[in-house]
């Protein structure tokens, strides 16, 4: 195949296709870990928007996410490819793709790597959270330093990025284990609560809006700031697609995937919402909590072992869904490499023969986020500024292929489609899509408090605005001279489900 540059596309094999179908779902499924971060993360909705916004806030997120995996997974069937977003922008430009489709796939592909690896560095951070708060649970002495933190992200970086070196060959055994054990805490944590809990009235549940604390005094951007709680758990279902190339028959498997993952994530997400919500307890007393979790399982099971023990089947999961997060940003960064959209693009593409994985680029994202957790040091206001972009970041690398295929599909232009098709439903879909992107990309960077001050501001706008620029300075420097993906018309080879279905690889292009 040829790129817009006229040079030869070489089709080849060089990852082995072993993660069948239970696989790949549970990948999707706990990678995002839908109600484990919700728990985790639960003071940022106490604090702007209260109860209404996780109540409705989880609904609404729900039926969102599930759009855009929708939307995404009937591109992932047309072009089940690696790099996904940035791949998918500059095939689906109409005008001048030779240009504007480059630039916009190596504009969205830099923001797509960014995003995931600075995601990481999200995940670091709840967890070495989660671990603090439980230190200050047991000991009230404790005073929290801000280098404890940075050394727990580094313990959170190590074991991760060392189970990617050596649990590749049994990754679809522990993806399953991981699967069933996200629902087996999930009912063993809402039995517990559900038991033993006093109980919260259902106008506190269903009507009680907090918009006194934060500052923030108007109800409307009150309740969609405490939104953004139930939006970022399910957000990262394109680490499905990062896998393609290891994925048995992705055509069909990876959307089916991406889709249930999300939707049995928002489901699961917004019970535990209701249930926590229900058996919440004194609320001034949770809210007023570093990790307001554990006050509610202490409140239920008057004791600090089981209220441990159940906050620690959120960091299990979530542990699980690190591993995933590593193994997918890898395969991204090494995609990205190979179609010369990063500096030293060779380097970063090679893949052990014997591990099948692709250790510089998994270096790479564990050495930039070792040295994110050191800003921690210096400044806690400075890394959360930085972990906050990720929301932004994925939100705006969906937005550009979904758009790109919608005005395809309004101009009469449809592309050749996989198996999985969404036929007359896929542009009411898409434009939902696009409308609920577009919604929370317009609440994700008000600041959470009110008066805004240094320590208070949300910085994700201007992150994000700078990594764009040096996005386009890197194209107009030296990116549109190495930059290579197709821009031509997707074309789906008679035999490929075939093909696919005997473990060889059509659709990866280098």
């Amino acid at each position: 195949m040829a790129c817009a540059n006229g040079t030869s596309i070489v089709v080849t094999d060089t990852f082995q296709r072993y993660i069948n179908l239970v696989a790949i779902v549970n990948f999707g499924f706990t990678l995002q870990a839908g109600w484990e971060t919700v728990g985790l993360t639960l003071q940022y909705a106490l604090y702007n928007g209260g109860p209404v916004s996780l109540v409705y806030g989880a609904i609404l997120a729900g039926i969102g996410s599930t759009a855009i995996a929708t939307s995404l997974g009937e591109m992932a069937s047309m072009d089940p490819t690696v790099g996904a977003q940035y791949r998918w922008s500059a095939r689906f430009a109409q005008k001048w793709p030779e240009f504007w489709g480059l630039m916009q796939g190596n504009l969205t592909g830099w923001i797509t790597v960014f995003a995931w690896i600075v995601n990481c560095g999200g995940s670091l951070q709840i967890l070495s959270n989660m671990v603090q708060g439980l230190v200050i649970f047991h000991n009230p002495d404790y005073v929290p330093q801000r280098w404890h933190q940075t050394l727990f992200m580094y313990a959170f970086i190590a074991v991760p990025v060392l189970c990617n070196f050596g649990l590749r060959r049994v990754l679809n055994t522990l993806e399953t284990i991981g699967g069933i054990c996200h629902v087996l805490f999930f009912i063993t944590v809402i039995t517990v609560l559900a038991t033993l809990s006093e109980r919260s009235t259902n106008a506190f549940v269903w009507k009680t809006l907090t918009n006194d604390v934060s500052g923030w005094n108007n109800p409307s951007i009150a309740w969609c700031l405490g939104l953004l709680t139930t939006v970022f758990p399910i957000t990262s279902f394109d680490g499905v697609l990062h896998m393609i190339d290891e994925t048995k028959e992705p055509r069909k498997r990876v959307p089916k995937s991406m889709i249930t993952s999300v939707a049995l994530n928002a489901i699961m997400q917004f019970a535990f919402v209701v249930c926590v919500l229900y058996c919440l307890g004194d609320y001034d007393t949770v809210a007023a909590s570093g990790l307001p979790l554990v006050e509610i399982y202490y409140g239920a099971t008057k004791s600090k072992a089981g209220a441990t023990i159940l906050v620690l089947m959120h960091g299990v999961i979530f542990s699980i869904s690190l591993f995933n997060i590593y193994a997918s940003v890898s395969r991204l960064v090494w995609a990205f490499a190979r179609d010369k959209g990063l500096p030293f693009a060779n380097f970063f593409t090679y893949v052990h023969p014997t591990l099948q994985i692709p250790i510089p680029a998994l270096l790479l994202v564990a050495l930039i986020d070792a040295l994110l957790a050191l800003i921690n040091i210096g400044s806690t206001v400075a890394f959360t500024a930085l972990v906050s972009l990720p929301t932004v970041a994925l939100y705006v690398s969906y937005f550009i292929p979904i758009m790109l295929l919608t005005l395809r599909k309004l101009a009469g232009k449809h592309p050749q489609y996989g198996p999985f098709k969404l036929g007359r439903w896929g542009l009411p879909i898409n434009l939902f899509s696009l409308t609920y992107i577009i919604f929370v990309l317009i609440w994700i960077p008000f600041p959470p408090s009110r008066p805004v001050t240094a320590q208070t501001m949300n910085y994700a706008a201007p992150i994000f605005g700078g990594l764009v620029l040096l996005a386009l300075v890197d194209w107009f420097t030296t990116g549109r001279k190495r930059f290579q993906v197709p821009t031509g018309p997707i074309v789906i080879p008679e035999d490929d489900q075939e093909l696919e279905h005997k473990g060889h690889h059509h659709g990866h292009e280098e």
